[in-house]
């Protein structure tokens, strides 16, 4: 077997298209190529097809993977979710023929590289995680401590991250439960319903209590 052609993909000009023998057989990133000397000519062994191969599903995984950490930080945890979910096989309809056929998923050593790469590279990283999460969410509405720590743990953050995240935090239940009150209130014409309610947002009753007498005076 031999490399016969050595393309730039119109819509993505950053993979390269590899044709061996005439045909289109797998593609590349552009520094893959260069890493592994590939260009027209190239003789291919049964061994360096396979490692070609897998060089491919790297990438292409590597670069979805990546988009989707970049979307916004997220945890270890569903990091290894969404690249187990990419190790599944799917269904598609094929638009031509309409025919239902299998995508086969990428290899759990490939999920597992790329998981390793993205560590490596900072963009896995729960200390970092935890402390986006704390001070990114509900800015604006209000969340108590307690709940901040159960939807960490709840996304696989190990407690000591967490507690030390929220220890360097400088949000606090006292005016996070302010922020609260003033957005959900009018909707809660009964007040013990309504303090029940900021229990379960993880708020102590003393400081629920405290905060309601402070807002009604």
């Amino acid at each position: 077997m031999k490399i016969t052609s050595v393309s730039a993909q119109v819509r993505n000009p950053d993979r390269v298209n590899i044709s061996i023998d005439g045909v289109y057989r797998l593609s590349l990133t552009v520094m893959q190529v260069v890493d592994l000397g590939i260009k027209v000519g190239v003789e291919v062994s049964d061994g360096l097809l396979e490692k070609l191969e897998q060089e491919s599903s790297f990438g292409k995984l590597y670069q979805r993977t990546l988009e989707y950490c970049l979307m916004r930080p997220h945890s270890a945890r569903e990091v290894r979710d969404y690249l187990y979910r990419k190790t599944k096989t799917t269904k598609y309809r094929q638009k031509q023929t309409g025919e239902i056929k299998e995508r086969q998923g990428a290899s759990q050593s490939v999920a597992d590289r790329v998981f390793g790469r993205l560590v490596e590279k900072g963009y896995i990283d729960d200390e970092k995680f935890a402390a986006y999460w704390i001070e990114h969410r509900n800015q604006t509405k209000g969340t108590s401590r307690r709940k901040l720590h159960a939807e960490l743990s709840a996304k696989g953050v190990e407690n000591r991250i967490i507690d030390s995240a929220l220890s360097l935090s400088e949000r606090n239940d006292e005016e996070e439960l302010v922020k609260v009150i003033a957005k959900k209130q009018s909707k809660y014409p009964d007040q013990q319903k309504f303090m029940q309610y900021l229990a379960r947002q993880g708020f102590r009753y003393d400081d629920i209590k405290t905060a309601l007498e402070e807002v009604s005076q």
